[in-house]
């Protein structure tokens, strides 16, 4: 008989995933205080600024010069979910879109037929260390969906479906669920075009963290659903009977019930699953599409109009300091999250 657990793997900056997602990476960088920029008080001598990716450091600058993050790129083709565990992304976009979200809250972008954003990180905290962690999930787009216009949407922390289940022993498994279903709790819909929109594909982007010897079992979904596992968090799990080191990605047949035992140690993991798109993916950089002549029209059209060009003072622009968590939309529309600062202002 073939084991639910298909293989588990090390991970590394930058994770593997199964269709309909592309890739997800983690970022988990111990910034130092921030200075009147809003970038590291410590030196940057001795990096490769514009391209930082060292994972021998503990904080990294990416392609930001005084800013860490990703200044001005475009996308087309597919959707950015960014989940911020702890400090802050500044978001701003060519269709003059803009934001600040952390500490718990998503962004869901839809690229579509074309986008140019950036993302910073924006070190707020002058007094004291500035500690950043997300993950930036690329979810696939169908063929028919790859050109609709572009938008992002905004999942405040303070509106993500969460339940905190007890387990036998009165030890506790803390679930959030981005999108999808988990113990009876259905998310809020991410984007009416995105594949995730329909129950019927399964995708589920949903978070656990374990108590220590807490025990939790995520119900079986269906046969065609990929379905991941990343143990990003920990010292050790037991999924199945199976010993578990942290750093791990864990594929799993999906229509099995995943009886998972924590160590002595907080665990937190996160699923990702969803019935496959089983399209062609051609992907040039930022570019996915189903075939290499898309990718060349992709490349033609960014050249002709830089999916709107960039309004923008800055590549790698930063809002002040003193905006709370915000997002505003191209249609001007301003959302704050529930209780701050009131909610969705319509700019006249």
């Amino acid at each position: 008989m073939q084991s639910p657990i298909i293989a588990v793997n090390r991970l590394g900056f930058q994770w593997t995933t199964k269709d309909p997602f592309l890739f997800c990476a983690h970022h988990n960088d111990a910034y130092p205080k921030g200075n009147e920029l809003l970038g590291p008080t410590e030196s940057l001598k001795g990096r490769t600024l514009g391209n930082d990716f060292s994972e021998k450091l503990d904080w990294r600058m990416y392609h930001g010069h005084i800013v860490p993050g990703f200044p001005v790129h475009p996308h087309r083709g597919f959707e950015t979910i960014t989940i911020v565990l702890s400090g802050f992304i500044d978001h701003s976009d060519s269709a003059g879109g803009a934001g600040r979200y952390g500490n718990g809250d998503v962004q869901w972008m839809t690229a579509g037929t074309g986008l140019q954003h950036s993302e910073m990180f924006p070190l707020l905290n002058k007094n004291e260390p500035n500690p950043l962690e997300l993950f930036q999930i690329w979810l696939n787009l169908p063929a028919a969906k790859k050109m609709v216009k572009p938008y992002f949407k905004m999942l405040w922390k303070e509106n993500l479906p969460k339940s905190s289940i007890s387990d036998n022993n009165g030890k506790y498994t803390e679930v959030i669920i981005v999108t999808g279903e988990s113990d009876g709790i259905i998310s809020q819909t991410p984007s009416a075009d995105s594949w995730a929109a329909d129950p019927a594909n399964e995708v589920a982007i949903v978070r656990y963290k374990l108590e220590p010897h807490a025990e939790y079992t995520i119900q079986a979904s269906k046969k065609e659903v990929n379905r991941m596992l990343y143990y990003f968090k920990g010292k050790e799990i037991s999924v199945l009977g199976q010993a578990i080191e942290s750093y791990n990605s864990i594929e799993v047949m999906p229509d099995v019930d995943l009886e998972i035992i924590n160590g002595d140690t907080e665990s937190e993991i996160l699923l990702l699953q969803g019935k496959p798109i089983s399209e062609p993916v051609v992907q040039y950089g930022p570019f996915v599409m189903n075939t290499q002549k898309e990718i060349q029209q992709t490349v033609a059209d960014y050249r002709i109009t830089e999916f709107g060009g960039w309004p923008w003072a800055a590549d790698e622009y930063v809002h002040p300091i003193t905006e709370p968590r915000f997002a505003k939309y191209s249609d001007g529309t301003i959302e704050y999250p529930e209780g701050h600062q009131g909610v969705k202002v319509k700019e006249e």
